[in-house]
């Protein structure tokens, strides 16, 4: 392994409070109570799709997704950078990487008007070797493009890679590029999810536990 990638949400940086606390202000505006943070968690890795789903049971296909996308995303903006960290154990993992003069970078579907702000704000964007979004390639995850993006920034190949997830979009990512997959039990997770069936290298209960495996 010559680099580490990881997801943004629910893998590198819990950022679950600060979406759900956007989902909560537009559920006041629209006369709702607010949802306790342990509903809206599992569907925080599913962006604006899956938070307007469990906030109002909209779908895609209803006629005012995209306008409550647009004021959801919007409040977003305004509270982002209020409380993301770091996974437990995540900071410890990233400096362990670092010793080991191995490489890591960034790889989401998170638009870029967000990651970049959000990863500033973390002081990550000096220490990534890359950092992907979701519209930095014609198409995001499932899709390979922007793992193949990350590793021709980075210059390495994509078989000397580990990519880190915890959606079954970013194993399917990952093997479709030729890398090494983890999934992060430690995620946005759902009770329906199966990680187990999903394919990926392996699992991790804790970020050190990324350690043992490279």
């Amino acid at each position: 392994m010559q680099a580490v990638l990881f997801d943004l949400d629910g893998t590198l940086v819990d950022t679950a409070p600060d979406l759900g606390y956007a989902l909560n202000l537009q559920r006041e505006r629209h006369g709702l109570d607010f949802l306790p943070d342990a509903t809206i968690r599992p569907y925080a890795s599913h962006g604006s799709r899956g938070l307007l789903e469990i906030g109002f049971g909209l779908l895609p296909t209803d006629a005012h997704f995209e306008a409550m996308r647009t004021e959801y995303l919007d409040l977003y903006t305004q509270v982002m950078t209020r409380q993301p960290v770091l996974f437990d154990g995540m900071a410890e993992a990233l400096q362990a990487i670092e010793q080991r003069g191995l490489r890591w970078g960034i790889v989401t579907n998170k638009p870029r008007r967000f990651t970049m702000p959000m990863v500033a704000h973390m002081g990550l964007d000096v220490r990534a070797g890359a950092v992907i979004s979701g519209d930095d390639a014609p198409q995001p995850k499932p899709s390979p493009q922007t793992l193949l993006l990350a590793c021709e920034r980075m210059n390495i190949d994509p078989q000397t890679v580990l990519y880190i997830g915890d959606a079954e979009r970013d194993i399917q990512a990952g093997q479709a590029a030729g890398m090494k997959t983890l999934v992060a039990l430690f995620g946005y997770l759902a009770s329906t999810d199966n990680p187990q069936a999903w394919g990926a290298d392996g699992c991790i209960q804790q970020p050190q536990d990324l350690l043992a495996y490279l």
